[in-house]
């Protein structure tokens, strides 16, 4: 018996349990695969141990920067070489005054450049239209191509949003992805207006930072963090089923009955969902599907990258021709604690690709995109070493409709005494925001 029983080794369990541990509970953490740290991963390749899965956090809130710092990790701003969009119309920087691709400045020279002189007075018009004054706008897409047209939707949004957030605009809500948005909308009375005083009531600094050494150090940190504190750690644990007893709660697994007065569920979506299922009758049936996102990490000798041509990368707009990959990392030119690990001339990219795309994503492919990306020819990037890592994003929180519905679990769950949730799929995308649920859940168990 014990008092908390954490079941799911990823971070957001990983944190739970330091969490409800340093409340002074007795804890336990159960996991049902081989390895800790679910979505941050690193693998060595090209003889680097290099991030294949989540490789920085954003520094919004400060729950997250307040458990690096507790962990004593070495927190790094990424470089300033920004980010480029490629389009139906070429590769341009990405606009600068901008939240979620809406730009702020909708006649700036970085946006007319992308979107052409015509499209961005189009956007400019949001700046007369009619406010409105009923109701909030909850769809993105359609919020972003009422105010200022498809092209802004099209060139901007939708590369931002598909790939950071793995969702399409026209299926995604404003307030879970661009929270205050709306009210600044009804205050200054235009999208573009909305989006600067966002950005100007920002804080300052880099949007992300990462850990001088790969976001992979992370899990290490917090391993050491449980074992310090005597947390009892099961890997090849799979917890098949949950159900309260007169005592607390018990968690069968397939050698084991485990008994705790409390319970954390901090597993992916589907397998909670399982779980929860007989808890919470009536909540969780046809619940969208997560997202399958392949990441293939390429080492290559490429003189021609030593300026970066891209900065810290590339976001693809949809439909644009001849490009598998929806986003690319220039990775050693975003982190220059990875850049002065590398020899002269040698670089790190990782390139993402999503949906159908993910079934062709290989080290050949994520070649030919790097080159068409980047702007150098194929024969100029020698590979040394390449990874392909498969993922599952948890990005249903952003769907229209989705918060509420996760408010609804959220307050059954409420209901039975002992039982906590977290994880991406209630906590929403990043680590940021998992970390800070997780901690949450952790204390409140």
């Amino acid at each position: 018996m014990t008092d908390v029983l954490v079941v799911g080794g990823g971070v957001a369990g990983l944190v739970a349990a330091r969490a409800a541990v340093l409340a002074g509970s007795d804890v336990a953490l159960v996991e049902a695969s081989t390895r800790l740290g679910g979505a941050v991963a690193g693998e060595e390749v090209a003889g680097l141990r290099l991030d294949t899965g989540a490789e920085s956090v954003a520094a919004r809130g400060g729950a997250a920067l307040d458990l690096l710092a507790a962990l004593e990790l070495p927190v790094v701003a990424p470089a300033e070489h920004g980010a480029w969009l490629e389009t139906a119309n070429g590769a341009h920087p990405l606009p600068a005054a901008g939240v979620l691709g809406i730009p702020g400045s909708p006649l700036a020279d970085d946006v007319r450049a992308v979107i052409g002189g015509r499209a961005s007075i189009r956007a400019w018009l949001d700046r007369v239209l009619p406010l409105l004054t009923v109701g909030r706008e909850q769809n993105l897409g359609a919020l972003v191509r009422r105010r200022m047209g498809p092209a802004v939707l099209d060139s901007l949004v939708a590369p931002v949003v598909a790939n950071v957030y793995a969702v399409d605009p026209d299926e995604a809500e404003v307030d879970s992805l661009a929270p205050g948005l709306n009210g600044a909308l009804t205050r200054t009375g235009s999208l573009s207006a909305a989006v600067l005083q966002l950005r100007e009531s920002a804080p300052a600094g880099s949007a992300v930072k990462g850990i001088d050494g790969g976001m992979h150090a992370l899990v290490a940190a917090l391993e050491r963090d449980l074992a310090r504190f005597g947390v009892d750690v099961r890997t090849r644990t799979p917890v098949t089923s949950i159900r309260r007893s007169d005592d607390g709660w018990r968690a069968t697994t397939d050698e084991d009955v485990l008994h705790a007065d409390r319970i954390v569920v901090a597993i992916d979506g589907d397998a909670a969902r399982g779980l929860l299922a007989p808890l919470l009758p009536g909540l969780l049936e046809e619940w969208p599907a997560p997202h399958r996102t392949v990441v293939v990490t390429l080492v290559v000798d490429a003189p021609a990258l030593d300026t970066a041509p891209r900065g810290s990368g590339v976001l693809v707009a949809p439909g644009v021709g001849g490009v598998t990959a929806g986003a690319l990392t220039h990775s050693s030119a975003k982190w220059p604690w990875l850049a002065a690990q590398l020899p002269a001339s040698r670089h790190a990219l990782r390139l993402s690709y999503r949906g159908p795309a993910a079934d062709l994503a290989s080290e050949s492919t994520a070649l030919a995109d790097a080159a068409r990306l980047l702007g150098v020819p194929r024969d100029e990037l020698r590979v040394v070493g390449s990874a392909v890592s498969d993922w599952r994003q948890e990005s249903q929180r952003a769907l229209l409709g989705m918060r509420r519905r996760i408010e609804d679990v959220r307050s059954a769950v409420a209901e039975l005494a002992g039982l906590e949730v977290t994880g991406a799929w209630v906590a929403g995308t990043g680590l940021a925001s998992v970390i800070a649920d997780a901690d949450r859940a952790g204390r409140a168990v």
